[in-house]
C-alpha cells in the first residue's frame, strides 16, 4: 500500500513542471553544497584538538607545558 513507481514518476513530473529544470538544478546544487559543508564540519569536530586549541571551554595543552 506504499507509493509505487508510477506515483513517484507522476510526482517528479509535477515538480518538474512547477519548478522547471534550471531551478531544480540550482536547488540540487545548493542542497549538495549544504550536505558537503555539513559533512566537513562534522569531520572537523571529530579531529583531535591541537595544542592551545579551546575545546568546550578548556585549553588543551601538552603535559610538558604543565611542568
Amino acid at each position: 500500500m506504499g507509493i509505487g513507481i508510477w506515483e513517484l514518476v507522476l510526482l517528479f513530473l509535477i515538480v518538474l513542471l512547477i519548478f522547471g529544470t534550471k531551478r531544480l538544478r540550482n536547488i540540487g546544487g545548493d542542497l549538495g553544497g549544504a550536505i558537503k559543508s555539513f559533512r566537513s564540519a562534522m569531520n572537523e569536530s571529530e579531529e583531535k584538538p591541537e595544542k592551545g586549541q579551546t575545546l568546550d571551554g578548556e585549553v588543551v595543552a601538552d603535559k610538558k607545558d604543565q611542568a
